[in-house]
């Protein structure tokens, strides 16, 4: 790939890579992907953002979800291929540049085409560029050597190829058909590209004349300008009603032209009067109508919406204004003897807001019934479809596709790919070639462009080289694994690419595509300009940084589900971002001079040492299990709970009881312990937050370059654990009640106090005693008491733990009304406990299909919340005796 094609700052340097090997650039350095000969390669597919302006947070969620995807599959020894690039974006573009000319004080018109598209070429390099700066600032480790852009030439070749071959099937034509015209731009548009919104509206009622009689024939319309159009009034041929109308000549008003009446299956016999009036000029319905009736078909406007020379008296009128006064002088001729008040859906360009005319025109048409079948067949093969992630949305896709309509794939724009038709300028022949004629001086090219998603729809393989049937990017990395975008544009995009695809590939684009909603503001609003709720995610990066952002967006939501934007929730995550901040720079403070090869997990390890190992197994588990099925915000919860509420809060805290200690073996164990649950906790975290990661694992004691390139994480079952998992949650459990009984009575962890714990049997004080600095260090005692059997005092507040009670003498500090109250209250909970899980062992489904394990699981959770709820019981009697 040459530079030219890859216009890129000098800072990324890009270079040839040999096939199946590539680079990704970060943090201002390349580095190349590792190749697992036992891993297959991963590549992903990025929605490319349009040359117009900055990125939105709608594509910062994509982007950030892609770059999580592939950090995390490039840590498990993938060949990750992640190739960037940018979309044309024809009418959005040329109409920033036009609005760029208009300041300026002149228009295409004046420049002409070749200027025009210099001056549109200068934009897109500009905010190439500074869409670039915005990807770095996000942190995407994308692989700029391979950077494409759809108009250039590699992608070029590939829609001439396409649209010449599909020429050549008979499924792209050139024809007259009604479509959706823009006036305000003055194109053409595909249906996907009309919005449609309701808005207050009016129908209006007339009467039409029949010609040499006294009788007239009813009927209405929301859009009494086009009746200038008019050619026919239809019946339903089983109307009794109109029967003998029907072949009947009316008159039009106004304009006076005769007009038959048909009969057609089409009329609604019980929507309105059951007459209609037949403009096929300006009615996509009128328009079939009119073809099977070989109606006339009258054009009234031109194409920027003002009313044209067969308007008659109206003829220069912009459309709605000529509504007002047809309206005005309808009524004097007592032709409109009703307006009524009525809301109406009316479609509005998704690009300029007009609203959307009904036009005839001559344009270029895909023809989607067989692509559409062929893609839809794939769906039926586990093997070949294209997997929905949520599947609901293959419900979506096949609803469209089962009811698409031919594309108009024609623009009337300068900026784009231009159709590859030629027109001879004597015969009117066509030439479709991907090479203008040879007697080129005798041909004239079609002046319009081609759709936008006609080349964005190759994307998955033009951008790999298709059609060169050598490339070995091609060969190596299509069918690409995933792609990720909005639920919003299946239709726009995903749908195509599949269909495509399917036609020039043979097979599905990619194996799934994962589906994430749309970004709305706190109130649940979709972000507007004109709502003003808009944020931009530059501003939020340089706010709380681009960690913050990535880990609000990947974490915010499900797959599928919209997500809403709060500050406080990025808030939030910079304040987790903070919190790995703090706790790595004690555990760094706490081992100066301490080398990777000083590492060792086989000493004397302490119980939370062997417990924070083994919640790691279980949290390398839950985040990977996860993250492999797209389920970023579990795989995020998962690993939130265990940096925050177990590594921090529990396991740093009492791993300063050995740091400050004295035993330089110990020392060490623990050390070894921090070393390595925090560089296997900021490999987990790296996808999600791949700077500050970066940072700390450079500072951890480690081998290799860079995080990006280290190996994800692995369950060791060396580390399973479950005795001191016990211990700890027993352990932990003490320290919060005694806590939560001191906070209760106002009785600060400063102040020593008396403790007792009573444990049920010999083992268990056995297991307490041996962790009795622990429980002496969180709790403060000034005493500490643990047997079998120890009868609670008469003034005591009493908490019950899995096996133990503990009992604090408080006299003169406790309010016995609100210790009992308190005790009810915790009985109140333990019966629920005890009522749910009787109730589900109850339950014979549960328990025949259920795995043992879970049902076993669940009967010590009965036993368990038995003896809890008789203890409290017998306390409660004590109390109230």
């Amino acid at each position: 790939m040459s530079d030219e094609q890859n216009q890129l700052p000098p800072k990324y340097n890009p270079q040839e890579v040999e096939a199946g090997r590539y680079q990704f650039w970060l943090d201002g350095k390349f580095f190349e992907a590792k190749d697992d000969p036992e891993k297959e390669p991963y590549s992903i597919v990025i929605p490319p953002p349009n040359v117009t302006g900055r990125l939105h947070l709608g594509h910062a969620w994509d982007t950030t979800m892609q770059d999580t995807i592939t950090r995390m599959k490039r840590m498990q020894g993938y060949d990750v291929l992640w190739l960037p690039g940018m979309d044309h974006a024809g009418i959005a573009t040329q109409a920033k540049v036009e609005a760029k000319l208009k300041e300026q004080g002149t228009s295409r018109y004046e420049l002409g085409r070749e200027k025009f598209l210099e001056t549109a070429w200068e934009w897109k390099e500009e905010y190439a560029d500074f869409i670039r700066s915005q990807w770095e600032k996000l942190g995407l480790g994308l692989d700029y050597s391979r950077e494409r852009f759809t108009l250039d030439d590699g992608l070029s070749d590939a829609v001439r190829e396409v649209f010449v071959r599909l020429y050549e099937k008979g499924l792209i034509y050139r024809g007259e058909y009604i479509i959706n015209w823009d006036p305000s731009t003055q194109t053409a548009l595909s249906d996907i590209e009309v919005i449609y919104e309701e808005i207050p509206g009016k129908f209006y009622h007339m009467r039409y004349p029949i010609k040499d009689s006294e009788e007239t024939i009813e009927i209405a319309t929301t859009r009494p300008e086009t009746m200038l159009g008019d050619t026919a009034v239809a019946v339903h041929p089983k109307d009794e009603r109109y029967q003998h109308l029907i072949g009947k000549t009316v008159i039009l008003p106004i304009v006076g032209r005769e007009m038959e009446i048909v009969a057609d299956d089409y009329v609604d016999m019980e929507l309105g009067s059951g007459a209609v009036k037949i403009t096929p000029a300006h009615d996509p319905n009128d328009f079939e109508i009119g073809n099977r009736h070989d109606l006339e078909r009258v054009l009234v406007m031109h194409e920027d919406g003002t009313m044209n020379e067969n308007a008659g008296k109206y003829q220069g009128l912009d459309r709605f204004e000529c509504r007002k006064q047809l309206v005005k002088d309808l009524q004097e001729q007592d032709v409109l003897f009703e307006i009524e008040e009525r809301p109406h859906q009316v479609g509005h360009s998704e690009r300029s807001g007009a609203v959307v005319e009904p036009y005839l025109s001559t344009q270029w048409f895909v023809k989607m019934e067989p692509l559409a079948s062929s893609a839809l067949s794939m769906q039926e093969s586990p093997e070949e479809k294209v997997n929905f992630v949520p599947d609901r949305f293959e419900k979506t896709y096949f609803n469209w596709m089962d009811n698409i309509r031919d594309w108009c794939i024609s623009r009337q724009l300068w900026w784009g790919h231009r159709i590859p038709a030629w027109y001879h300028k004597e015969t009117g022949e066509i030439y479709v070639g991907k090479e203008a004629p040879a007697d080129i001086e005798n041909w004239a090219q079609d002046e319009d462009v081609l759709d936008t998603w006609f080349s964005s729809a190759l994307w998955p393989f033009s951008t790999m080289g298709w059609p060169n049937e050598e490339s070995a990017d091609l060969k190596r990395y299509f069918p690409t694994n995933v792609l990720v975008t909005g639920y919003d544009i299946i239709f726009f995009w995903v749908s195509r690419m599949i269909f495509q695809s399917k036609e020039f590939m043979d097979e599905r684009p990619f194996e799934d595509t994962l589906l994430h909603g749309l970004i709305r503001d706190a109130e649940g609003r979709k972000m507007s300009k004109s709502l003003g709720n808009g944020v931009d995610p530059m501003d939020v990066i340089d706010q709380y940084g681009a960690d913050s952002l990535r880990y609000f967006l990947m974490t915010g939501s499900t797959p599928g589900q919209d997500l809403r934007f709060h500050w406080e929730r990025i808030e939030s995550t910079w304040n987790f971002a903070n919190k790995v901040w703090n706790a790595s720079r004690f555990s760094l403070m706490n081992m100066e001079g301490f080398t990777y090869e000083d590492i060792d997990l086989t000493g004397d390890l302490t119980v939370a040492d062997r417990w924070i190992l083994s919640r790691l197994n279980e949290t390398i588990d839950h985040v990977t299990r996860n993250a492999d099925k797209y389920e970023f915000g579990e795989a995020g919860r998962h690993l939130y709970n265990f940096i925050w509420d177990e590594f921090c809060d529990w396991y740093i805290e009492m791993a300063k009881l050995t740091l400050y200690g004295e035993d330089e073996t110990k020392k060490k164990t623990t050390r070894s312990v921090l070393a390595h649950v925090l560089d296997q906790t900021m490999r987990m975290l790296h996808p999600f937050m791949p700077f500050i990661t970066e940072e700390i694992w450079q500072q951890l004691p480690h081998e290799g370059a860079s995080i990006t390139v280290s190996e994800w994480p692995e369950v060791n079952p060396a580390f399973d654990d479950k005795k001191a998992v016990s211990e700890m949650q027993r352990l932990v459990a003490i320290i919060k009640s005694v806590r939560n009984s001191r906070a209760e009575v106002d009785t600060p962890m400063s102040k020593q106090i008396e403790m007792l714990i009573s444990a049920e049997n010999e083992a268990l004080v056995q297991e307490l005693e041996k962790n009795r600095e622990y429980l002496e260090r969180f709790c403060n005692p000034s005493s500490l008491q643990i047997a079998t059997g120890i009868e609670a005092p008469d003034k005591a507040m009493t908490s019950v733990v899995t096996g133990a009670e503990i009992f604090l003498p408080l006299e003169g500090l406790i309010d016995f009304d609100k210790e009992i109250a308190r005790l009810e209250n915790e009985l109140a909970k333990w019966d629920k406990e005890v009522e749910r899980v009787q109730k589900k062992l109850s339950n014979q489904g549960f328990i025949s299909k259920a795995p043992e394990s879970l049902v076993e699981e669940e009967k010590q959770k009965e036993k368990d919340y038995l003896d809890k709820q008789a203890k409290v019981k017998a306390r409660l009697a004590e109390l109230k005796q």
